[in-house]
């Protein structure tokens, strides 16, 4: 994952330096008159199921995390109490707070569809501009996108075994909400990369904050074998 902030910070750089790179990726979706090529039946559902999953997989979460507290579920196939607040709080602070609550709101970038080059009545923004004509409900940074990324805050508690493969998966999930929401001439190239920017920087900050246990001693040097944990204690996030 830190290797995706790492590019993530080199591409808002690129952006910061050459901003008509922005207008570049948004014309590659761009139809014409007004129109751009992800307006229609299957962008919408697309854009719903996309929309969605992050909600749809974090109830789950906590679902099996009810079922393990019920002793429904074994708790090697659900999330404890602190591996649930990580989830929560990250969703809830990246996507959530920093993203839809204090950028969007005091942001007021023009989204693509509403600026002259696409057929708009507005002025093009640098991302790093905080002035801008669009009253509320604006471009920077994409909310769903942002949302989208969180989906590596899951992948990152999986088994050792399978993390850098679901990892993958979230970030790729993460752009293809991204490039949808651009299709839509919704957003930026930097409205997504910031977002998930944000939302990435959020997880590896709060990954750190939960690791709360510090590690058992090797048995070579305590001197003796570690005990082994009790039933009811609460794994540290691996």
């Amino acid at each position: 994952m830190k290797y995706a902030v790492v590019a993530g910070f080199i591409m808002a750089l690129v952006l910061t330096c050459v901003p008509d790179l922005d207008l570049s990726a948004s014309r590659a979706f761009y139809a014409g008159d007004g129109h751009f090529v992800g307006k229609g039946s299957v962008g919408l559902v697309a854009r719903e199921v996309a929309r969605l999953a992050p909600l749809l997989l974090f109830g789950g979460l906590a679902l099996l995390h009810a079922g393990r507290r019920l002793g429904w579920i074994a708790a090697r196939y659900a999330p404890d109490g602190r591996s649930l607040a990580f989830l929560a709080l990250s969703l809830a602070l990246g996507p959530g707070l920093l993203v839809d609550g204090v950028l969007k709101e005091h942001v007021h970038r023009p989204r693509p569809v509403q600026i002259r080059e696409f057929g708009g009545r507005l002025d093009f923004q640098p991302f790093y501009r905080l002035a801008g004509a669009c009253p509320r409900n604006c471009s920077f940074p994409s909310g769903e996108a942002a949302a989208g990324f969180w989906l590596a805050a899951p992948a990152s508690l999986a088994p050792l075994s399978l993390r850098p493969v679901l990892t993958a998966a979230a970030l790729i999930f993460g752009v293809a909400t991204g490039l949808l929401r651009m299709s839509f001439g919704a957003h930026f190239l930097s409205d997504v990369l910031c977002g998930g920017l944000i939302t990435l920087s959020v997880v590896a900050a709060l990954r750190r904050l939960f690791r709360l246990a510090p590690k058992p001693k090797r048995a070579s040097q305590a001197g003796l074998a570690s005990p082994p944990a009790s039933e009811g204690s609460i794994a540290p996030i691996p």
